[in-house]
């Protein structure tokens, strides 16, 4: 039972690491690069999630748990980064103001829409949006970035309308590479909690579910595309508002323990042309 359990578990690894093995290659990376990132995930999950007591687990217990010596369990652990890139940071701060820019009151018009904002003008501007969603962020540079990917025009001097809900960086930008690692390891950490959950407690699993055909007509694909992105994008907006309506405050005496909730939406399609599409 334990060998199947295994190999079932190197099959799963085998199919999740397929689409970043293409990203991956697409980007330049080597396999002895890959596999020193590979080397430093083990040492750094077996460390943060394999303690006793929730203390962080030790040397030798890490090399007994990856099967590296513990020389190089040091060597791994001492060439580890200190945290997640701050790119990624910055595009969840994006993501965040270009929310409340759509559902914030304070810089919505009378119809509900965002409102066409001056950069440091007005009642409530660009510079104070950013105050208030991205208070870690220069205005002047998210203003930039968001400008750069086109989630922001500029509709007159000095005056700026939001024309995206959502911060998207083009497919060749270093950051859109980024938000894809994101993506999947957020389906990834839902998947592995529902297999790790202590059923005996009946802790529940997390939502994850699939709609899916192995039979559509090819000629369909644009028609569903369509479909999806319709269907979706407004799941994803009514998910967005109940998010904010219930985020915690940032003033109190007591501040409330805070999570990261929220919920991903992605188009599945597997045929040749799809990767042939890839490729170019």
């Amino acid at each position: 039972m334990t060998g199947n359990l295994k190999n079932a578990a190197l099959v799963a690894f085998r199919l999740a690491l397929r689409p970043l093995v293409r990203v991956l290659l697409r980007n330049g990376v080597t396999w002895k690069e890959a596999a020193e990132v590979c080397k430093q995930t083990y040492v750094e999950v077996a460390r943060d999630d394999y303690g006793v007591h929730g203390r962080p687990t030790n040397a030798s217990r890490i090399a007994i748990l990856t099967g590296l010596s513990r020389h190089e369990v040091k060597r791994v652990h001492d060439s580890l980064a200190d945290g997640e890139p701050v790119a990624l940071e910055r595009m969840n701060r994006a993501t965040r103001l270009l929310g409340g820019w759509h559902i914030d009151t304070e810089f919505c018009d009378a119809a509900g829409a965002p409102a066409d904002l001056g950069f440091d003008s007005g009642a409530n501007s660009f510079n104070d949006l950013c105050r208030r969603y991205a208070p870690d962020i220069p205005a002047t540079a998210m203003l930039k970035e968001l400008q750069r990917v086109g989630a922001v025009t500029e509709i007159a001097d000095g005056v700026f309308r939001a024309t995206m809900r959502y911060y998207m960086p083009d497919s060749q930008d270093p950051d859109a590479v980024l938000r894809t690692g994101s993506v999947l390891e957020d389906i990834g950490n839902t998947a592995a909690f529902n297999l790790d959950r202590d059923k005996e407690a009946a802790a529940p699993t997390r939502f994850e579910g699939r709609a899916t055909s192995a039979d559509v007509r090819a000629s369909a694909v644009k028609e569903f595309r369509a479909y999806l992105e319709g269907e979706a994008q407004g799941l994803l907006e009514r998910v967005d508002d109940w998010l904010s309506r219930n985020e915690a405050p940032s003033t109190g005496k007591r501040p409330e323990r805070r999570v990261r909730l929220g919920v991903g939406v992605y188009q599945i399609q597997d045929d040749e042309k799809a990767r042939r599409e890839f490729k170019r």
